[in-house]
């Protein structure tokens, strides 16, 4: 049996910010459990949820050196619908009301978190074939790994595969002072191994000391290898297309089924699609103070409230959609003040359009996501994207930039030959996007079976973690076997 260790600074169901959390706690599950030991660690953070505390379980304590610095770590553990979870404790890292803080904090944070991870190791007595190392806060785990602890017979032959799931985050900081909190020799940073741009890149250096690496979808893997989407390591991309693989995330069909989900209103299949999606909308225009009207074209999105994620877009174009279709638009999400406060300002200016639900919650989102006829990714890029894949599940058609896993999940639709499962457009344009979504609101306005077509060939894809979990297989069998 192949022992594997997922390493994440978050994971479901017990800390998420984003998609990783649901990478990390999610695809665990779906491996064949009678070829793979596969094992969770995160920080034990003092925001996680309260009522977890109890089923963790006190395993055991020690030191780790980091650098001239001796830190405490405590290791407890927990089960969840049969997945192992470690959590590494230390108070005065993972304190505060978020997992992350600023960034000189947390590149020490998570230099901690990477050591203190492989020095448990023969704590808890398990010895991983491979760790699988997710983003930059897990970086330097690698790093650790053929440098500090090379020397040391139990780690001999433990394989890393490192995850990277949006490459614009890297965790670069000062290399003097990385140097101090590491205790890595200068000539890693000299050689250029971890040096970027004169800063220390944890990324990079996750990237430089994996044996694999993947990224989160394979338009998103070749993406990173160009001048345009490499944020600066298109160079170190390319060098590593040979071990650099794509594998597209899954989404949890347990969670998002809306044949069994309690978030919204009227449960459905795909056989009765069309009456589910007609009620839940009604429900939903009602709880918001919308106006319930079955022919006005609804659009859902749920996101981070940022230009990666197309609000650039939508700020140009909502006025002028608002202004000249049938069209609702229900936006729930936080992120950055100047979008937050420019969908206010919508919503005041078009009370019977627009709907900006400014925080979070996983029932609104549900309900989004089953109630909406059209749901708008417009990012400027998206590694993976799952609220798309989401989204056709609940048989909302998703309307998207070509751009990453968008491109990957989303068929646009051909009115000639009668496929698709969504719209797309191609350049980041305000423009073209505005024409994707008229031409959406024609389709479902003067076409409605080629619309309830659509429906069902979107609920009909599988995106499950089950096809994602194979292919993370092969790559295991590939490592073990080398």
């Amino acid at each position: 049996m192949k022992k594997i260790l997922f390493v994440s600074s978050e994971a479901v169901p017990y800390i998420k910010t984003g998609g990783l959390a649901d990478v990390a706690g999610s695809l665990p599950k779906y491996f064949d459990k009678e070829k793979y030991d596969v094992r969770v660690m995160i920080p034990k953070y003092a925001c996680m949820d309260a009522a977890f505390l109890p089923k963790l379980h006190f395993v055991c304590h020690f030191y780790v050196n980091l650098n001239w610095r001796k830190q405490y770590v405590g290791i407890l553990e927990a089960e969840y619908k049969g997945i192992h979870y470690y959590f590494v404790d230390n108070e005065f890292y993972f304190a505060g009301s978020s997992p992350y803080n600023n960034i000189y904090e947390d590149v020490e944070k998570f230099a901690y978190f990477s050591k203190a991870a492989l020095r448990s190791l023969p704590y808890i007595d398990f010895a991983p074939d491979i760790i699988h190392c997710h983003d930059w806060q897990t970086g330097l785990l690698p790093v650790f790994l053929r440098t500090s602890f090379g020397d040391d017979s139990f780690y001999a032959g433990i394989k890393t595969v490192y995850s990277i799931h949006n490459l614009q985050f890297q965790g670069r900081w000062k290399i003097r002072e990385v140097m101090d909190i590491t205790g890595l020799p200068e000539h890693i940073f000299n050689a250029g191994q971890l040096e970027s741009y004169g800063e220390a890149n944890y990324l990079k250096g996750g990237v430089v000391y994996s044996d694999f690496v993947t990224t989160v979808s394979p338009s998103y893997a070749g993406e990173i290898a160009t001048v345009e989407g490499g944020e600066g390591l298109d160079g170190l991309m390319a060098a590593k297309r040979g071990s650099l693989y794509g594998i597209l995330n899954g989404i949890d069909y347990e969670e998002y089924n809306p044949q069994t989900d309690p978030h919204i209103h009227a449960n459905f299949t795909k056989k009765d699609a069309l009456v589910g999606k007609k009620r839940n909308k009604a429900a939903l225009q009602k709880k918001l103070g919308l106006p319930v009207n079955e022919d006005a074209l609804m659009i859902g999105m749920v996101s981070r409230m940022t230009s990666q994620k197309g609000f650039d877009l939508v700020d140009y174009a909502l006025d002028e959609l608002l202004s000249s279709m049938e069209i609702q638009f229900v936006i729930l999400g936080t992120g950055e003040e100047r979008y937050e406060n420019t969908l206010r300002n919508f919503q005041e200016r078009y009370p019977d359009k627009l709907r900006a639900l400014i925080g979070y919650s996983e029932g609104q989102a549900h309900q989004i996501y089953a109630s909406c006829d059209a749901f708008l990714m417009p990012s400027l890029f998206e590694p993976c994207g799952l609220s798309q894949m989401i989204s056709m599940r609940y048989g909302t058609l998703p309307v998207v930039r070509e751009t990453g896993g968008l491109k990957d999940t989303v068929q646009p639709y051909n009115e000639y030959e009668h496929t698709g499962t969504g719209f797309s457009f191609c350049n980041y344009n305000a423009h073209e996007m505005m024409n994707i979504v008229r031409y959406a609101y024609s389709i479902f306005t003067d076409h409605k079976s080629e619309w309830y077509a659509m429906i069902e060939r979107a609920m009909a894809q599988n995106f499950s973690w089950n096809t994602s979990a194979r292919k993370y297989e092969e790559l295991y069998d590939k490592m073990t076997e080398l």
